[in-house]
C-alpha cells in the first residue's frame, strides 16, 4: 500500500508487526519554499512515524524519521518526490541508531 501511493496511511496491521527503524533523510533539489516541510511533517504524521524535518542552509532538507519499517519506508518514499513544486534531485537515506526520544513528529529550527 505505501508504495502505490505514499500520501496513503500504512496499515495498522502491517505496522503493529514491523521492526522499528530510524533513518536520517538528507533531500536535495529545490526543496525549500515549496511546502516541503510542513507535507512532510503530514504525511509522517499520517503515517505514525515520530521525529522531525528541517531546513538546512545548505539548500537541503534534513529529516530524523522512526518507526515501524513499512510506514518509515513510506515517507522515505513521498521524500522522493515531495510536494508540488518541489523539485528533488538526490534522497540519501541513513540508517541511525540514537538514544534521543522521538515523540511525535515536528518541523524543527533550521542548521
Amino acid at each position: 500500500m505505501p508504495a502505490s501511493n505514499p500520501h496513503s496511511a500504512v496499515s495498522p496491521l502491517d505496522s503493529a508487526t514491523s521492526p522499528v527503524l530510524r533513518r536520517r533523510v538528507l533531500v536535495s533539489g529545490r526543496v525549500q519554499g515549496v511546502g516541503y516541510r510542513q507535507t512532510c511533517a503530514e504525511v509522517a504524521r499520517r503515517n505514525g512515524v515520530q521525529g522531525w524535518v528541517r531546513n538546512r542552509r545548505d539548500r537541503r532538507v534534513e529529516a530524523l524519521l522512526e518507526g515501524p519499517a513499512p510506514a518509515v519506508h513510506a515517507v522515505i518514499e513521498w521524500c522522493r518526490q515531495g510536494p508540488l513544486g518541489a523539485v528533488v534531485s538526490d534522497v540519501e537515506v541513513v540508517e541511525e541508531t540514537g538514544v534521543e526520544v522521538l515523540v511525535g513528529f515536528r518541523i524543527a529550527s533550521t542548521v
